[in-house]
């Protein structure tokens, strides 16, 4: 299995590709970008973290870096800290939704936010080159451990809401944290909140319980948690907890893509201004723009492209239909304690269930899809969709994007794994089931 190497950052399977020795070379590279300034360091809690984490103490140490170590924790929260602490990088190590044999290193710029593409080349250079700024015995770095990581990233989330008309509401919640690290902290969100919290998966030592992708057929559990606890809603976190699924108080999974279009739908009732999402985000955050009277923009798929795109025209929201919402009064970070909280927060405002209030949204059904596919044959996929499918409007440059009046569908080439993701959208479930399907054939038709 090779390295999955990218400006978001490293993936790769431990013992198959994905080494101590790369990955203390990785982070002597970015130490020599830090030019030896503070570095924080936190990881989720895969067994393997620990070693990575060794291995990239070795590299920032010996580029002179002054390392903040938040042991297990979000990868939200090392953004956040980033900031609070006006480091000059901070390292997550995380694997994110990968299986239990992968592990990984999402950096991140002063800004708190994942690296631009700018930034992503020349680390990948410097990586390349290996042309780092070790320093002699005198001039190494050192290491200290922050006693509350997660209490900074608490504290600007709480200030988004009402906490004290949340807690009246006294919501029953279960959390799905899976054994990652969500579980260091999320329970205390929600408990500050006042909500009662009935946690699953909550040791933080990546043994997970069931796939860890937060999608429909991993979280049968959760969804019958929430019946049987009558609870409000369910909450599950992928293991680094930048991503959110939800389960309605009836226990149906309402999923990710109703992650982002919630939070718009509460933020932009009250915060006018732009909202982004990426080219693979479904329509009905758009629709939603449009009820709020404010301006819609699609960026690349990518939390870094979502992020430039958001500075680029200020906006006061963004996100990622796979549960990622950035809000940039925190960070500019996908981020599942901003999702709770807004989540939480809508509930309060317009009363009645959460079973109501997503079905109050425009309704669409989004299929996702997804095959292995070498890197070299996208093109020929992409091709064949556009020769197959001539009739709809093409937009290209992040694979393939082809809209109709009603439906889109969508082909590209995952940043993170060996895949080919292919995604479609439309009113009726058969139809973006057929449509997805149809897009697959032809695909593989064009690859095999």
């Amino acid at each position: 299995m090779p390295r999955i190497l990218s400006i978001s950052g490293l993936r790769g399977v431990i013992g198959d590709g994905l080494d101590p020795e790369f990955c203390c070379r990785f982070a002597a590279a970015l130490g020599t970008m830090a030019e030896g300034g503070t570095v924080v360091l936190s990881r989720d809690g895969r067994s393997t973290g620990p070693v990575i984490k060794h291995a990239v103490l070795a590299g920032l140490l010996s580029t002179g870096c002054r390392v903040v170590d938040a042991d297990v924790a979000t990868t939200p929260t090392c953004g956040v800290l980033v900031t609070h602490l006006n480091a000059a990088a901070g390292l997550q190590i995380t694997a994110s939704h990968n299986p239990i044999p992968w592990n990984g290193l999402k950096p991140f710029s002063p800004a708190g936010s994942v690296f631009d593409a700018a930034t992503g080349q020349k680390l990948i250079a410097l990586l390349e080159s290996g042309d780092f700024a070790y320093k002699p015995w005198d001039g190494l770095g050192s290491v200290e451990t922050l006693d509350d990581p997660a209490g900074p990233h608490i504290e600007r989330v709480l200030k988004l809401v009402d906490p004290d008309a949340i807690r009246q509401r006294k919501f029953k919640v279960v959390l799905d944290c899976n054994h990652g690290s969500g579980a260091v902290a999320t329970p205390r969100l929600l408990e500050t909140l006042g909500c009662e919290v009935t946690v699953l998966g909550g040791t933080p030592d990546g043994q997970f319980e069931h796939v860890p992708e937060p999608i429909e057929q991993n979280l049968t559990g959760l969804c019958e948690a929430v019946v049987s606890a009558g609870a409000d809603v369910g909450f599950a976190q992928d293991p680094d907890a930048d991503r959110l699924a939800i389960v309605d108080n009836t226990g149906r999974y309402i999923g990710e893509e109703l992650t982002l279009a919630l939070g718009a739908d509460f933020v932009l009732a009250h915060r006018k201004g732009a909202f982004v999402v990426n080219g693979s985000t479904s329509r009905v955050n758009e629709d939603i723009a449009s009820r709020h009277g404010c301006e819609f923009h699609r960026s690349y798929v990518g939390e870094a492209h979502v992020t430039a795109k958001m500075k680029s025209v200020n906006a006061v929201l963004g996100g990622e239909g796979n549960g990622g919402v950035i809000e940039p009064q925190v960070g500019y970070v996908r981020d599942s304690f901003v999702s709770m909280a807004y989540v939480l927060a809508g509930l309060v405002e317009r009363g009645g269930t959460l079973a109501e209030w997503a079905d109050s949204l425009p309704k669409y059904t989004i299929v996702k899809d997804k095959l292995e596919c070498p890197r070299e044959q996208v093109e020929n996929a992409c091709a064949a969709l556009r020769s197959a499918y001539s009739d709809a409007t093409a937009t290209e440059g992040d694979g393939l994007r082809l809209d109709w009046p009603d439906r889109w569908v969508q082909v590209r080439a995952s940043n993170t794994e060996p895949i080919l993701r292919v995604i479609a959208e439309a009113p009726d479930q058969s139809i973006a089931e057929d449509l997805c399907a149809d897009a697959m054939e032809k695909v593989r038709g064009a690859t095999s």
